[in-house]
């Protein structure tokens, strides 16, 4: 196996991947606790993924019960994705990871490994971003990174800017160690999440996580919009403040990861969905973008927003009315006071709502009725 394993290195080395190694099969047991963890107090949110059957996705022999190993690989999405920089009214911010679908290069390292095991005779499938595995927990066993406090796998040089996948086989490679080394004392990640989700070191809870509303359908809880700031699409704050991707942050250059947020909001659905294919849209429905632009519009919009603000008090979809409701009584309160007689009127309870929280300016309580996160009791 010696020869074969020096062949799958050559492949990984060739296609720029951080790291790769080899893990066995056996259940991740605590992995699955953790997660069940998560479902029975709510942090899951409305999570699916590895969340929905977590004994499927901690037991890889349940999908595949002739696997033997993992050849777990990690690819480096920093510094090619680079940075938005400071931006300007009217953009919105991309989470480097989407900034293009850098899962393109990593499936087609995987699928070079998974061609050199098959003509050695051997079983091979690749598994990136699929439920039936919880990557990072194998990616720690195989050894190419640590699990960090943000929840993240890190590795060192890079930090947390990785993607990962594996590719289960049934050739009996030499498991490698995992890697001895953790966070340490560092918890900068913590204080660096903007709304808190990071409950504890290791512990997320979704239902504070910008990056899971931006991916959410439905409403944006009211008490997250303005911490959402400029942000369209994902969250980097965790991973910016993570000593060991800092070298490869720096050498990120600025210019991209921004959209034009009012183009955002004149776009077709066909647009929409052609431009950020590489997105993860629920149902593919592109009002969840047209949302996401609408919270970014009112924390970072100009006057020239203005106007597309107004048309979309009557578009059809009431969630997007409700969020222009929002947006407008922030960007321009007086042109919002001009359309309030029609909106307190409007058919749907959510719009009229969102009239009156923005008159009273009182706090409500969120879509899911969470006000803070509760003490965390998993590891």
């Amino acid at each position: 196996m010696g020869d074969l394993r020096a062949r799958i290195d050559a492949v990984a080395a060739r296609a720029g991947l951080a790291g790769l190694g080899v893990a066995s099969v056996e259940p991740f047991t605590e992995t699955e606790t953790a997660l069940r963890e998560r479902r029975r107090t709510g942090m899951s949110a409305r999570l699916g993924f590895t969340f929905r059957d977590p004994a499927r996705a901690t037991d890889i022999r349940r999908s595949f019960p002739w696997a033997e190993r993992l050849v777990v690989a990690s690819y480096p999405y920093l510094p090619a994705a680079g940075s938005p920089g400071p931006g300007r009214p009217g953009q919105g911010r991309i989470a480097r990871f989407a900034v293009d679908d850098f899962y393109v290069p990593l499936r087609r390292a995987l699928a070079s490994v998974a061609d050199i095991l098959r003509a050695a005779g051997h079983r091979a499938e690749v598994l990136v971003d699929d439920s039936r595995l919880v990557d990072r927990a194998a990616a720690v066993r195989a050894g190419v990174g640590w699990w960090g406090k943000n929840t993240m796998v890190l590795a060192p040089g890079e930090g947390p800017w990785l993607l990962l996948g594996s590719v289960v086989t049934d050739a009996l490679l030499e498991p490698d160690e995992p890697m001895r080394r953790d966070c340490g004392r560092c918890e900068a990640c913590l204080p660096a999440c903007p709304t808190g989700a990071l409950v504890a070191p290791g512990v997320l809870d979704a239902r504070r996580c910008l990056a899971y509303w931006l991916q959410a359908p439905g409403a944006i809880p009211r008490d997250l919009r303005e911490p959402m700031g400029d942000r369209f699409y994902g969250c980097d704050d965790c991973l910016e403040a993570c000593p060991p991707g800092r070298r490869s942050l720096v050498t990120a250059a600025e210019g991209r990861g921004r959209v034009d947020l009012g183009w955002v909001l004149a776009a077709t659905d066909e647009e929409l969905l052609e431009t950020f294919a590489r997105f993860y849209i629920p149902r593919h429905d592109p009002n969840i973008l047209r949302r996401n632009a609408l919270v970014a519009v009112g924390n970072v919009g100009d006057r020239e927003l203005v106007s597309a603000l107004i048309r979309y008090l009557g578009h059809p979809d009431p969630i997007l009315r409700s969020h222009a409701v929002w947006a407008l009584g922030r960007l321009d309160p007086e042109a919002l006071e001009v359309h309030a007689e029609g909106l307190a009127a409007d058919p749907a309870p959510e719009v009229a709502e969102e009239l009156r929280v923005w008159r009273s300016g009182s706090p409500v309580a969120t879509p899911e009725g969470f006000s803070s996160p509760p003490t965390p009791t998993g590891s």
